[in-house]
């Protein structure tokens, strides 16, 4: 068993209520769920890393916990989800790709029918680094109106012996959204795409 150990969670929620244009009757909310962890593998190369993605799934459940009650409590008002991962200088990107199956897998566990794939993104990054984590529709990727980001950082990491593993949700559509394609309501196939 490879321990993380958590040094910092931080938790970011938003409410947009307009970009511009007239106020949405309701807002739009984005949040993000940030833990600072050491990593065990910074400072030298490990050809076998991959096992520590089990050792990582109880923090990507209570992170998605904390997500979940940070935007209401209620899993079913979510329907965009991203994920993201800031590895310090002593790692690799490759530590950042642990997070794919506990970050991932969690927020569809507790997210229910979940059926996309999670929007994903990762770097290596110094002290404050900031990371744009991408934003997409849980249940199908062509729907355009949850295509969206949101740049999140830390500003005391990660330090070059740490990563910051990042899930992120979202509640509706962009506000003013206008660019047509698949809406949400129409999702027919449940395969993840369409």
């Amino acid at each position: 068993m490879v321990e993380f150990p958590i040094r910092k969670i931080a938790m970011l929620v938003e409410a947009i209520f307009h970009e511009g244009g007239p106020a949405a009757d309701q807002p739009r909310r984005r949040g993000a769920a940030m833990a600072l962890v050491g990593n065990p593998f910074a400072g030298r190369y490990v050809a076998e890393v991959q096992g520590a993605m089990e050792d990582l799934k109880p923090l990507g459940l209570m992170l998605s916990d904390r997500l979940i009650d940070a935007l209401g409590g209620d899993p079913s008002i979510i329907d965009g989800y991203g994920k993201g991962a800031i590895v310090g200088t002593a790692g690799e990107l490759e530590h950042g790709a642990l997070w794919h199956v506990p970050g991932g897998y969690a927020m569809r566990e507790r997210l229910g029918e979940a059926k996309a794939i999670v929007p994903s993104a990762k770097k290596v990054g110094a002290f404050g680094a900031r990371l744009d984590v991408p934003l997409g529709h849980i249940n199908a990727a062509y729907v355009r109106s949850h295509f969206d980001a949101m740049e999140v950082g830390i500003s005391d990491g990660p330090r070059p012996d740490e990563i910051l593993f990042v899930l992120a949700m979202s509640c509706g559509p962009r506000i003013h959204n206008r660019m047509g394609g698949l809406e949400a309501k129409d999702i027919k196939a449940w395969d993840g795409l369409r």
